[in-house]
């Protein structure tokens, strides 16, 4: 299985993609602030490529339950000088985790290769421009928006539910001209999901890879973690590495984390493991 960005690929058959996250945020849920300035998210890029990351992701608006949009001039303001400081440096793949084509369109711009859009093509204007650019895509599952999904979210069978929107985002990609070794899907872990529609996504990732695409993941310190456990944000590696490991098992091929270093070493004997 190959994964296409622009101008990069990846061969999904030789190893777990690592997607080291940046929240160039003041208010993300896990790390907002601490990488709010340009000089400390893009140390905090090169320490993740340091750490093995694969593709760095980049946001500039908070998803988090409950938080408020932020407008394109500012979400553009808070990644693009990040993106072209990063890209000056290094030529790992970048990602950008945006809703917006016209934040896109500027980080494509500024070297990024895949578009991480968490309203699955939500903008109209999103596809033509992925098409165009031949960016690679990541549509990923969310209930309703990021202020009100955690909202009371309910389902009648949260894995048809799920699939079933991801299948529709996917034909409108292809349709848009998209091609589909350029399309990732995210079943959206913690995006209006309770703890028991995380726990079964997780079990059950196998049946978002069905039509052949890559299945991302994001369990990286989310707040079903903590329900779990009851740890609090800053000390959940334990519990999101039993997740990643859980997620290779069950066939996922990106996963979306914090902590790189941890994570590249616990897919690596995962990996293993299962090869065997």
């Amino acid at each position: 299985m190959i994964w296409k960005g622009r101008d990069c690929a990846f061969d999904l058959s030789t190893k777990t993609i690592v997607m080291g996250i940046i929240n160039a945020t003041p208010d993300s849920f896990s790390d907002g602030g601490l990488f709010a300035t340009k000089e400390e998210a893009v140390a905090r890029a090169m320490r993740l490529i340091e750490e093995g990351a694969d593709i760095i992701d980049l946001g500039g608006e908070s998803t988090r339950p409950g938080s408020d949009p932020v407008d394109a001039a500012e979400e553009i303001r808070r990644v693009v000088p990040v993106l072209e400081e990063i890209r000056r440096r290094s030529d790992v793949p970048l990602s950008v985790d945006t809703r917006k084509a016209v934040v896109a369109e500027a980080a494509l711009v500024a070297g990024a290769n895949v578009v991480n859009d968490v309203s699955a093509l939500g903008d109209p204007e999103m596809a033509p421009l992925v098409a165009k650019t031949g960016a690679g895509l990541i549509v990923m599952h969310m209930l309703r928006e990021p202020k009100t999904m955690q909202d009371d979210p309910v389902y009648r069978d949260v894995l048809e539910e799920v699939n079933t929107f991801l299948r529709e985002r996917v034909d409108r990609a292809v349709a848009a001209g998209i091609a589909r070794e350029n399309i990732a899907v995210d079943p959206g872990i913690g995006f209006g999901k309770t703890l028991e529609h995380n726990l079964a996504i997780m079990k059950h990732l196998r049946v978002f890879g069905r039509d052949g695409l890559p299945i991302a993941v994001g369990p990286s310190r989310k707040r079903f973690i903590g329900m779990l456990t009851g740890a609090e944000v800053g000390d959940r590696l334990p519990g999101t590495l039993a997740a990643v490991v859980m997620a290779v098992a069950k066939g996922a091929h990106i996963l979306r984390v914090h902590d790189v270093a941890a994570t590249v070493q616990a897919t690596q004997t995962a990996r293993a493991i299962l090869r065997a």
